[in-house]
């Protein structure tokens, strides 16, 4: 098991989480798993931004982003040298830190919060 460490959301996280991760897996089905409701409008299929994450700890032990995931981060709200989407971000053995932003494309979402 991989250890990944979320920082602190005001909505989905407030106190941070440390959970364990199945290698192969993406990092969007192991948020979701350990209860952690990350957006993902396009039900995981690279359609777009919502499940946008910052890697801020091995980023650089990931696999390269495809160019159709490169192509959406483009389009992601505070969108930084780390960023991926957590959808197409598979979890190897190297343990992660991770930041969900606070904002998504994704304003329209029932129930969100300002």
């Amino acid at each position: 098991m991989t250890r990944i460490t979320v920082l602190p959301h005001p909505e989905l996280c407030p106190e941070g989480a440390q959970i364990e991760a199945q290698p192969g897996k993406t990092l969007c089905d192991t948020l979701l798993e350990s209860g952690i409701e990350i957006e993902h409008a396009c039900e995981r299929s690279c359609a777009c931004t919502t499940c946008h994450v910052v890697i801020r700890e091995g980023f650089n032990a990931l696999a390269p982003a495809e160019e159709s995931e490169d192509d959406l981060l483009d389009r992601a709200w505070g969108l930084e040298p780390t960023s991926r989407l957590a959808c197409q971000t598979v979890v190897n053995e190297t343990p992660l830190v991770i930041e969900i932003p606070k904002y998504t494309i994704n304003m329209a979402k029932e129930g969100h919060q300002k």
